[in-house]
């Protein structure tokens, strides 16, 4: 690739530099090759050779207005905001129409969270400067820092109507959209941007993302498909129009977005795990068990990764399988509520019953207030005869779903068991009262006690009062 005019002269300028500094020869260079070579030293993090150059380049040219703003630049990544006022105040005195003064006290101000001042100060540089694009994003930036959306949004889309190109501007501009929820405002903004800059990969892709997130997935492909066309190794494009063609159920389609995206860059767990899972929809369970086995292989602390496996082995009721790989799961998240279910359900399914209540004690006590893991934690204790440990948990259920029947019909057969007529007799009335037709589950759960008299009686004469 060759270099322009200007970048050779750059990068002269620096060797020479560079060169200098190795033999501690002092060579001379105009203030603008000064501020170039500060400026790069900043910008890759080289705080001490920025410095040093600076040191080099007021000894040569003392009066530079563009060095002295290099320096004030300098001072306030340094935080060393009084000397760099005090350093503006004295050139304000001799350029007062310079709008880099205005943009560095600007600076100063945000540093100090005077974020409304620093707008001001900003909106003067307007008045001075050439580069409107740069300052209205500056501005933008302000605005976001007070959290007022709206106007940022607004200043980001005037630095993109002076610089179409001003990428941060569009992601940014986007953001903003997305933030106030006006995603179709944002669909229709980055389609009136797309007309005036067709090739723009960033802004189909983002219009793609939006679509997305509000389902509409054919557009998205669409939006994707033109980002990719633009710039045929756009990863990002690839991956998420892999998702957007999974939504659709184009399983085959997926796949081959998902490939791309290996192709350009190592492969990832994510998109093999997606691949897995692609191919068990098709049916292909070999391939898929290949993807998922891969997965784990790139990366092994990927708990999704081994609870895929799990998955897969559970629908093929392959269940001393699925044990050994949500065991694996546990081992590197044993806090995840949605694990701890897996490996109760599994070991339910293979009656190991005391393994099984342990899990869901463990998936209650990790945020796992669904209704049926209540139950089933319930059932598998009212199973082991822990009728009094059954009880507390439903009363702990009951906090959760207070008119909930399959609670109280449980209560009621585990306060009959433990001999708690009152108890069972209140907990049943509530039974019958929130669904009549569910008393079954007491012949279901308690067959010992539907045999009752006083049960059936009861039972009979609440239906009798309510007819």
């Amino acid at each position: 690739m060759q270099l322009s005019n200007e970048e050779e002269d750059y990068n002269l300028s620096l060797s020479k530099f560079e060169s200098m500094l190795k033999t501690n020869k002092v060579l001379f260079f105009d203030s603008e090759e000064f501020e170039e070579i500060i400026l790069h030293y900043l910008d890759i993090g080289k705080a001490n050779l920025a410095k040093k150059a600076l040191k080099l380049a007021l000894d040569q040219h003392p009066k530079s207005t563009g060095l002295k703003l290099v320096q004030v630049e300098m001072l306030v990544y340094d935080d060393k905001l009084e000397i760099a006022e005090k350093l503006l105040n004295e050139l304000y005195a001799i350029e007062p129409n310079n709008e880099e003064i205005y943009i560095q006290k600007a600076n100063i101000y945000s540093k100090r969270d005077q974020h409304e001042k620093a707008v001001e100060l900003l909106k003067i540089a307007l008045e001075y400067t050439d580069d409107f694009a740069d300052v209205y994003n500056l501005i933008g930036m302000e605005y976001l820092f007070m959290d007022n959306l709206e106007m940022a949004k607004d200043n980001f889309i005037k630095c993109l109507e002076e610089d179409l190109e001003d990428q941060s501007a569009l992601y940014n501009v986007v953001y903003c959209f997305e933030f106030l929820d006006q995603n179709q405002e944002a669909i229709t903004y980055l389609n009136q941007y797309i007309n005036k800059n067709p090739y723009s990969e960033i802004a189909w892709h983002q219009l793609g993302r939006l679509h997305y997130g509000i389902k509409e997935y054919e557009s998205a492909i669409r939006a994707f498909d033109y980002a990719t066309l633009i710039d045929d190794e756009f990863l990002g494009a690839f991956m998420e129009r892999a998702k957007a063609y999974e939504r659709l159920k184009q399983y085959a389609e997926a796949i081959e977005s998902y490939n791309r995206t290996i192709e350009l860059d190592d492969a990832t767990s994510y998109a093999l795990l997606r691949i897995g899972k692609c191919y068990e929809k098709l049916g292909n369970k070999a391939l898929a068990l290949k993807y998922y086995n891969k997965t784990v292989h790139e990366d092994p602390l990927l708990d999704k990764g081994w609870i895929a496996i799990t998955d897969f082995y559970v629908r093929q009721k392959n269940f001393q399988k699925a044990l050994f790989f949500v065991n694996k799961a546990l081992t590197i998240d044993n806090q995840n509520r949605l694990y701890w279910k897996r490996y109760a359900t599994i070991n339910k399914q293979m009656n190991f019953f005391e393994e099984a209540e342990f899990g869901y004690r463990k998936a209650v006590e990790f945020g796992d207030y669904a209704l049926d893991t209540w139950l089933f934690w319930v059932d598998i204790l009212q199973f082991l005869g822990e009728f009094e440990s059954a009880i507390q948990t439903l009363l702990q259920a009951s906090e959760y779903f207070p008119e909930e029947n399959e609670v109280e019909y449980r209560l009621a057969g585990l306060y009959f068991m433990i001999q708690d007529n009152t108890k069972a007799k209140f907990h049943l009335s509530n039974g019958l009262r929130l669904n009549f037709d569910n008393y079954i589950l007491i012949e279901d759960l308690f067959p010992v006690v539907w045999t009752k008299k006083t049960v059936q009686n009861y039972i009979t004469k609440h239906k009798n009062n309510n007819d």
